[in-house]
Order: C-alpha cells, then structure tokens, then sequence
C-alpha cells in the first residue's frame, strides 16, 4: 500500500473509506472462515495510538485494532503480529483478553492490524469507576495472571532495566527541547534513586483504567497490549495508579477504586510479588515523566506526517498535566520552608479592546458555531468525538490568547540535571507552581488534579 492510501485510511474521512474498509475485512475473515458480508461498520471512540473498528460478520460482533499508518507502527518495539501473539499468550495463561481470530496481510490493502472477537461490556472509565469495590480486586487478579506468564513463550518482549529506562527518557526529554523543569526534577530523582535489579516479569504496560472491559460491574477483558514488555511487577501497579487515569477519583489512589493498599493486598492473594513501597514509587514517578514525554512525541508525530490527526496536536498539550503530577510527587522532597512559602502573584492578562474582536473572540464565535451549527447533524460517536477535539483546540489556542506562562526553561532544566539547582533552592518550587497552575490552566483546564493543587497552593501565605 503506498503512504498516501495508508494515510487516507488513517486520516477516516475520505470518501469511500467504509466501502474499501469493508471490502478488505471481508477477505480477511473470509481467509479466517467466516462467510457473509460485513456490516455496521463504525470506528470506536477513544485510541491514542491505535484505531478500533466495530462490524459484525454472520451475526458475529467483531473489532479491527488497526495502525494508523506505517511510520506510527515502526517507532513501537511491538509490531502489530507480536502484539497479536501477546494477547493470544495472555488468554492462554488464562488472563480476561479478547480471542484474536486474525492478522491482516498487505494483500488485503487495509492496513497493518488484526482483527477480535468482540467483547462484552464497555471500556468508557465512567463505567468502571462507578463498578463495585471488588473490581479493584478482579483487575489485581489479571494482573497476577499477566505477571505469571513465561517469558520464554514470548522471548521478542524488549526489557526495562530501571537504568537503561531512565537514560532512554533523558535521551528522548533532550530530543523533546530538554526545557520543561518538572520533567528535569522528575529525572534527576529517578537517577538518584534507582531501585536494585527485580525479577523479569512480563507486563502489560498500560494497565489502567480505560483500558479494561467492564460488564455489569465486572471484568471482562484487558485491552491495549501494544507496550507489554519484561521488567519490574510494580510498573505494572503503578501505572493505573497515576492520577491522570483515575479520571478525577483524586481520594482513591488504586486505580480510581480504592487504595493503593487495598490493591496490594488484592495483588498478593492472587499471587502476585510482594509489595514494596519504594519500588512502587519510583515507577509511579518514572511513568509519570514517561506520559509527559509520551504527550509531547504526539506533537512530534504530527509534524513528521506519521498520524495528521488534530488529536494527536491536543493530546501533545497534555504534557501539562503531567508537569503538576510530577511536582505534586516531588514536592516532599522540598525543605519545609519552601513548601510552605506562597505562590508569587499571577501575570496580569492582557488587556481587552473594547472594539474589534479579539483573535480569541474569534475563536470563541467559531467554537460556538461548530456546537450549534455543526453538531446537530453528527450522529456517529467518533464524529462527535472529533468535534469535541477540535473544539478543545480551539479553547487551548483562545486561553494561550489570554495568557498562557511560558513552560520551557531550558537553563534551568540543565541546571536540574547536572545537580546545580534543587527544589531547596530558594522560591524554585513556588515559581514552578504557579508556572504550572498557569500553564495547565491554558492547556487543559478541566483537569481534575488543577483545581485541587490550586486550592492547596493558593491558600499557603
């Protein structure tokens, strides 16, 4: 396939795309051996690196997770055949996964990807986070089951050392602009605090809220297996555990359904490795700094042409969020004195005209055109879903309008990393505070973590 019909059928608008799309699926299941048409043919919501199509063939539910083009899939450590054989592994080893029923070829001219029983239930995290108690239990459960698995039946995972991972971030923070001072703090304390070697285990690599199936309350499969590799059990723990996947569930630190302690414990009974607190959070702020670098390469993705998509530019923007989450984890670390001194004042905003519209006016208007002009008529949930992308971008270009705190300090960053600067250094961590309340506030400023911080920090004097 050339890149241009790749990218067409990334981009899931041209005319057409349906009628090309369900004739290349009806091939593959047909080579698969399932006879009929293929119908109800819609992409699914959600997916920041992978697309997920729904259709039904012979009365059966099915769902393609196709790559949105080739140059995307060959930055991954996994291709889309090994994360195929992954999911195949998992559901052997008797972990909640979908059945894989096929590969697709490039005779079938519809991409790279593979196609899945459809699974009960719905991945939306509302779902999941209204779930009962025992849903904590049930995903530490799979979770053990991922962790027992044998590498030696997938000896094609790459491994995490705690070391390598941690030069691998700083070399791609440089490749980003290297000028984003949460992130330095977040390296430098990984450098200084590396945990001693861990059994190898296989991981899922994003387990978390969101990437799960729930029906009626409980577990019915562990989606997303693209980032599985060998390493320490507790990245796996930690990663649900961040706040950016407890969707505003800031009093409940395990997985946005109880404690951390209570999925330790439920980890434990289902035999999984012992638990141990420093290990933990050291992956919890790895993970951390990795999501932050992980927002910032979208931006990269789109300027390379790899994925032009306008969710690929939002999601880049969230890096912000990630920012407060690491100085909300490194904060302890700060003298007293300095986590008690206040913020220092806000920049003023820039004053309005009281004639022609502003550029953010402008943008205001044509948001509001796009929901009462343009949303009426889209029924389909992705197209509703790109609607609420564009119009996100265009609050984030109105805000930074507005007044957006410049994030990039690319010498202080430098200072950071070669030990220079701490956060004892005198009204460093109350700068970046109000630097970062400013910045998310522009960026994303429905996060749930920011109104929090806000009333925390701002009440200190």
């Amino acid at each position: 396939m050339t890149a241009t019909a790749q990218q067409t059928l990334a981009d899931g608008h041209a005319d057409g795309l349906a009628d090309g799309l369900a004739d290349g699926l009806r091939r593959v299941m047909t080579r698969a051996g399932w006879q009929g048409a293929v119908t109800g043919l819609a992409r699914l919501s959600g997916g920041a690196n992978m697309q997920s199509w729904r259709f039904e063939v012979g009365g059966e539910a099915f769902v393609l997770r196709r790559a949105p083009s080739a140059e995307w899939v060959s930055c991954r450590a996994l291709d889309m055949a090994k994360e195929a054989a992954v999911i195949r592994a998992a559901l052997a080893g008797g972990v909640p996964a979908p059945e894989v029923v096929a590969e697709l070829t490039p005779d079938d001219e519809i991409g790279l990807g593979f196609i899945m029983r459809c699974v009960p239930g719905s991945p939306d995290p509302e779902n999941a986070l209204s779930s009962p108690p025992a849903l904590l239990g049930e995903i530490a459960a799979a979770m053990a089951r991922v962790h027992a698995l044998d590498p030696a039946q997938l000896p094609f995972l790459p491994v995490l050392e705690p070391a390598a991972g941690v030069e691998a971030l700083a070399a791609q923070f440089a490749d980003s602009g290297g000028d984003r001072p949460p992130i330095a703090l977040g390296l430098a304390w990984l450098r200084a605090n590396l945990p001693p070697p861990a059994p190898l285990t296989v991981l899922h690599g994003d387990l978390r809220i969101g990437n799960i199936m729930v029906e009626d309350g409980h577990l019915s499969a562990v989606l997303d297996w693209e980032l599985a590799h060998l390493g320490d059990a507790h990245e796996d723990l930690a990663f649900g555990c961040m706040t950016v996947w407890r969707f505003g569930r800031l009093d409940k630190r395990g997985f946005g359904l109880g404690q951390i302690e209570d999925l330790a414990r439920a980890y434990q009974a289902a035999g999984g490795t012992a638990f141990d607190p420093a290990r933990f959070r050291f992956w919890l702020i790895y993970r951390t700094v990795w999501w932050a670098l992980s927002a910032l390469s979208m931006g990269k993705g789109w300027r390379s042409g790899a994925d032009r998509s306008l969710e690929r530019v939002v999601v880049a923007r969230r890096a912000a969020e990630q920012d407060l989450d690491l100085l909300l984890l490194l904060e302890a670390d700060a003298p007293e004195a300095e986590r008690a001194r206040s913020l220092p004042p806000p920049s003023p905003p820039p004053a309005e005209s009281a004639g022609e519209p502003s550029a953010a006016e402008v943008l205001t208007a044509v948001s509001e055109w796009l929901a009462a002009t343009v949303k009426p008529h889209m029924t389909a949930p992705r197209e509703r879903f790109e609607l609420a992308v564009a119009q996100n971008a265009l609050g984030i270009v109105r805000r930074e309008l507005a007044g957006r705190p410049n994030p990039h300090d690319k010498a202080l960053c430098e200072d950071i990393l070669a030990g220079r600067t701490t956060l004892a250094q005198p009204g460093l961590l109350a700068d970046l505070r109000r630097r970062v309340l400013g910045t998310l506030a522009a960026d994303m400023p429905k996060y749930p973590a920011l109104s929090e911080a806000r009333r925390i920090w701002e009440s200190l004097t």
